[in-house]
């Protein structure tokens, strides 16, 4: 009759699942915003090198998966806004995070039908996602205001979508290096001017 895992193999347990499931999520955001259709998670098993058996186990379906990457992406990009602010001046933190941004936007290519099918059944909110991200937004564009290297009447909706045009026109442009030029620009426009008071 085998024993019950003492102690310390029980949290050596909890650390191997831990990892196999990091192991798949990054192998799943890789994988989605690589692929021109939506991979399979038998595919998503090949890269993590693991089972599909150890995939199911962490994510039971398509469904599970996409919101764990979605919603990890969405977390990778609200910390990210602090962590840059702390680490760079706040217009430099600014452009940093746009390439978070854009690698957010790669990511979803992968998994729009399912992404999409779950926003239409109310599984993911838009409104709520959004309001995470114009937060984020804010926070920089309020630091590089105090720190006069961002215009005072700079408005995180409009840096938003600025930031969404560009890179919507960059994916159709068949050039890549064309998303970090226009954002280039936009990072131009947001530098401050005498005469400019925020809304």
């Amino acid at each position: 009759m085998t024993s019950d895992p003492s102690p310390v193999a029980r949290q050596q347990l909890r650390a191997d699942a831990a990892r196999n499931r990091e192991t798949v999520l990054a192998a799943a955001t890789h994988a989605f915003a690589t692929s021109d259709t939506e991979p399979s998670m038998r595919a998503i098993a090949r890269q993590a090198g693991v089972g599909v058996a150890t995939v199911y186990r962490h994510f039971p379906t398509r469904e599970a998966l996409v919101d764990a990457v979605y919603q990890d992406q969405v977390v990778r990009l609200t910390a990210g806004a602090s962590d840059l602010l702390a680490d760079h001046p706040p217009a430099r933190a600014l452009r940093l995070w746009m390439d978070l941004f854009g690698e957010w936007q790669a990511t979803k290519h992968g998994m729009t039908e399912t992404l999409l099918a779950m926003i239409d059944s109310g599984e993911i909110s838009l409104a709520h996602t959004r309001q995470k991200l114009l937060s984020a937004i804010t926070a920089i564009l309020d630091a590089g205001a105090a720190a006069g290297d961002i215009r005072a009447d700079a408005r995180a909706d409009d840096v938003s979508v600025g930031i969404l045009g560009m890179l919507a026109v960059a994916a159709k442009s068949g050039e890549p290096a064309q998303a970090g030029r226009l954002l280039d620009l936009l990072m131009d426009g947001l530098r401050p001017h005498p005469g400019a008071t925020r809304d």
